[in-house]
């Protein structure tokens, strides 16, 4: 500002709130991408979750003393680039995603059910959608960017209106200006250009921006003349420019911040010209005055977070504390929590200050898509702020009609803030509803014969969850010592990453040991205890230990690569290991290079793959001790492979970022490729859902853990569906039982252990309880469906490898009536012990299908046979136990009962007999 003139909001402070008035225990995600992963409208928050292609909604404001609940949308089977909500219905928002589609939903009032699907889909681009934007007086229209191209969409018809001319590199940024007249786009190509969507696909004006093309914002000041970028110069320093479009050739007025690697996000208010910039994983905001007149950019002030930022984003004005002269209001995302700052300009009068809030946008647009087309430039009409003006003309789209009452119906339009003051008015609870991993909001997964039965107010609060899956409550549980086998020594807990470090079955575990020699253990589980002191025998492999495996068929046979490209078979006698074993069985040898993944073929006996740095995949016929197939066309170490449960394709995963199917006794050369994960630090895959789909665990471009769900039929079209999980060094090892469809995570040195249900369409990822462990676990493995007691609804066991000992760790299901036979936890299982077909008889062609076994006990009933129990006594509501009560309410509650308690003692109490004083003697 001049000398001249001096800023009304010079005085202007930032109140962060309470920690207890944040709204916390959300879990936001750090999705890459243009976008500020949160937004406002004047009623609802929706912003990014930790779960791909989930948004969590939450009512902006508290009614009353009700605290605010975040429920979950799954609105797109990959990651949600960007959103927005309109600028004249409170519940409707459009979503985009790295799913190539837009979509909108029609969001109900605070406390209604999610939409299960989106009412309107724009789509699908040839490329992920990075940003959109609303048009600010057509309702109706949107613009959206993906890759080079930029659209301007006509939602009624799910068609777009224009195609914007190409841009030279990725679109960082298209927005509005205020006036509906014109899109700015910010490029990677160093370009700020400005185009009349209405007469040209070409744009009308063009600028060299910022000198670095790191990611670029651009906002519009209230006028159709000015605008606001922020981007990197050569030097990698933070700058900010005010642009005219008059003289479009240099910028006005440009400010330089600091070097930092973070990308500024501007918010700017047309009405105050008060501009918000706020850096991704920073802990500060600054605040400046943009001033178009000076030209000039003015610091206001700054406000030093409590935690990283996210994402950001301003609540509009008329949802402002206008009597607390709440001039602007800031939404912080942080990885936790919500966190309003109000930013306030101190006045002495308790009164609506007009210079402080001029007349804002209502909520009814100026124009629909035909008639802003075909070239009105009519403007939304202004409403006042003052309390005694309310509440606004409403407005509801028909672009995405409501099912039901329309939200104006349900709540006022204009959410009455009078002279609140928001930092103290924000509630804070922790969220009763648990996130369903999952990129949908399909109803719930329920099964008739759990034993469980679910009341009318327990299926609508399922419908506000989400789907879910029947083993979300599962409970890890390490056994008791004495099943313990302790004081193991010398391990070693250094074998390669492609190694699940250990190998057991059902009588037996083998470990390497760290001495020379390449040393393996053998222990017996039915012998658990303490280990004696001294050493122990072992197989003597001759070179070190890269991984290890059990032969199915015979639990006595175990297969040992190591490091001298060559394969030991070994055979352990009935008894146990009792002496030093020097001389294998057979010695396979082929592989040129250090050998480092085993698997065994699940259905015919003597046939064994190997993968090795020489990049093939060799398969075995044991009993020959000779190779008989050599499988190509990998270009990099080979991560990780897996046999179909039918034995007849094999899958890899590999370090050059692809994933393959090959058919072995077709071709060498693989029958299908597919993108894989984006890190190189490691994968694991496994053949999930009846062999229709793979899952790959491995890491993001950002190493961040993830798992990703591919169709087995269509590698090459991408993953259906990519969960991201947590920023951990080691590669997380999947274990998967096939009749539960369920699979356990985890990875060497961790002390986690998730559990996901597998699906083969959406939601594709539901969620259940995870096992936390006191210490750090060297290695995690199921053992077989047999060794489960049924009886007790544990539906997995494993072992888990420590330091110093081998627990075996049971997952059980609670349920109800367990003196039944749980059939929907256990169908019959595969007689996985048992060979189909011999090795020649495979190699011929020869195909078979596993027996299959019930695990039904003779003496027990199935729980879908049980006899229905008797009318128990009918439960109050569950509304009364959701139901939020006042401090009063429980006071008088907890009186009533005491009274209740003690009214029926007829006995005199014991002292109504002791003698005291008189009341006179006190004086």
């Amino acid at each position: 500002m001049n000398r001249f003139k001096v800023s009304k909001f010079r005085h202007m402070e930032a109140r962060p709130p309470r920690r207890e008035t944040w709204i916390s225990d959300i879990r936001a995600g750090t999705v890459r991408s243009c976008g500020n992963h949160i937004k406002a409208s004047c009623s609802l928050i929706a912003f990014n979750s930790d779960r791909p292609g989930v948004l969590g909604i939450v009512p902006l404001e508290g009614q009353g003393e009700d605290k605010r609940h975040v429920t979950h949308l799954g609105c797109h089977s990959d990651l949600v680039t960007d959103l927005d909500f309109s600028p004249f219905d409170d519940f409707l928002l459009a979503t985009a995603s790295a799913d190539k589609t837009v979509k909108l939903w029609r969001l109900p009032a605070p406390g209604g059910v999610l939409p299960s699907g989106p009412g309107l889909v724009l789509g699908p681009e040839d490329v992920q959608v990075e940003v959109l934007q609303f048009h600010p007086t057509a309702d109706g229209v949107l613009v959206s960017a993906a890759g080079r191209t930029v659209k301007v969409w006509d939602a009624a018809k799910q068609q777009p209106l224009t195609e914007l001319a190409a841009h030279g590199d990725l679109v960082q940024g298209a927005t509005w200006s205020r006036d509906g007249a014109l899109v700015g786009t910010t490029c990677k190509d160093k370009q700020l250009r400005i185009f009349d969507p209405r007469a040209k696909p070409e744009a009308s004006q063009s600028t060299w921006a910022h000198e670095n093309n790191r990611d670029g914002r651009l906002v519009w000041t209230g006028t159709q003349e000015h605008l606001v970028s922020t981007g990197f110069n050569k030097m990698r320093e933070r700058e900010v420019k005010l642009w005219d479009t008059r003289l479009f050739s240099s910028a006005c007025t440009s400010l330089t911040l600091d070097t930092s690697p973070r990308s500024l996000m501007p918010l700017l208010d047309p009405d105050s010209r008060l501009l918000i910039l706020a850096g991704k994983g920073e802990s500060q905001l600054y605040c400046y005055e943009v001033a178009p007149q000076q030209p000039a950019l003015s610091p206001v002030t700054q406000c030093l977070l409590e935690s990283a930022l996210r994402g950001v984003a301003l609540v509009p004005r008329r949802a402002l504390a206008v009597m607390g002269c709440e001039v602007l209001r800031v939404l912080q995302l942080s990885d936790t929590a919500i966190v309003p700052i109000s930013y306030h300009v101190p006045r002495k009068a308790v009164e609506f200050h007009e210079d402080l809030f001029p007349d804002t946008a209502g909520c009814v647009p100026a124009s629909d898509p035909h008639a802003w087309w075909a070239g009105s430039n009519q403007q939304v009409q202004r409403v006042s702020l003052h309390p005694a003006c309310r509440p606004h003309p409403s407005f509801t789209s028909r672009l995405v009609p409501p099912a039901g009452p329309t939200p104006e119906e349900a709540q006022p339009a204009e959410t009455p803030v009078g002279d609140a003051d928001p930092s103290e008015g924000f509630s804070s609870p922790p969220s009763l509803l648990t996130s369903p991993s999952t990129p949908s909001s399909l109803g719930p997964s329920l099964s008739s014969t759990s034993g469980i039965g679910t009341s009318p107010s327990q299926r609508s609060l399922q419908s506000l969850l989400g789907p879910s899956s029947k083993f979300r409550h599962a409970q890890g549980t390490v056994l008791h010592r004495d099943s313990h086998i302790t004081n193991l020594k010398g391990l070693n807990l250094t074998t390669p990453g492609e190694s699940d470090g250990f190998c057991a079955n059902r009588q037996r575990v083998a470990m390497p040991l760290l001495s020379s020699g390449g040393q393996v253990a053998v222990l017996e589980l039915r012998k658990p205890g303490r280990l004696p002191d001294t050493v122990l025998p072992t197989l003597q492999n001759g070179a070190a230990v890269t991984d290890l495996a059990w032969d199915p068929f015979d639990p006595h046979h175990l297969a040992v690569a190591g490091e001298d490209a060559r394969i030991r078979l070994w055979r352990v006698p009935p008894e146990g290991l009792e002496e030093v074993l020097t001389m294998p069985e057979a010695v396979l040898t082929g592989h040129t290079e250090k050998i480092y993944s085993l698997r065994f073929h699940p259905l015919a006996a003597d046939v064994l793959a190997s993968s090795s740095y020489d990049l093939t995949i060799r398969i075995w016929d044991l009993k020959a001790g000779a190779e008989r197939l050599r499988l190509q066309g990998h270009r990099d170490q080979i991560f990780g492979l897996a046999w179909s449960s039918d034995g007849r394709q094999l899958a890899t995963v590999c370090k050059d970022g692809h994933l393959r199917i090959y058919e072995p006794r077709g071709s060498p050369e693989p029958l299908q490729e597919g993108p894989g994960p984006e890190g190189a630090r490691g994968a694991r895959i496994v053949w999930v859902c009846d062999g229709h789909c793979l899952l790959v665990s491995g890491f993001d471009s950002r190493s961040e853990r993830q798992l990703l769900l591919y169709s087995a039929e269509a590698l090459a079209s991408g993953p259906l569906a990519v969960l991201g999980l947590d920023v951990a060094p080691s590669t997380l090892l999947p274990s998967y039982d096939p009749d539960t469809r369920l699979v356990l995570l985890t990875g060497k040195g961790d002390t986690r252990v998730f559990l996901y249900e597998l699906l083969p369409e959406a939601p594709f990822f539901l969620e259940c309880n995870s096992f936390t462990s006191p210490d750090p676990h060297k290695g995690f493995i199921l053992l077989p469906k047999t060794e489960c007691d049924v009886r007790e609804v544990e539906f997995a066991r494993c072992l888990r490898l420590r330091q110093t000992s081998l627990e075996p760790v049971t997952f059980r299901l609670p349920r109800v009536r367990k003196e039944f036979f749980q059939d929907d936890v256990f169908p019959d299982t595969a007689v996985s012990w048992e060979p189909v077909l011999s090795a020649e008889a495979w190699l011929g062609g020869a195909n078979g299908q596993p027996r299959l076994l019930s695990l039904q006990p003779p003496d027990m009933t199935p729980v879908s046979q049980a006899p229905r129990e008797g009318p128990a006594r009918r439960a109050p509501s569950s509304a009364l136990y959701l139901e939020e009560k006042s401090d009063q309410q429980k006071k008088e509650e907890l009186l009533s009962a005491m009274v209740a308690k003690l009214g029926n003692r007829v006995d005199p109490l014991p002292q109504d007999s002791f003698e005291g004083v008189d009341e006179d003697e006190w004086d």
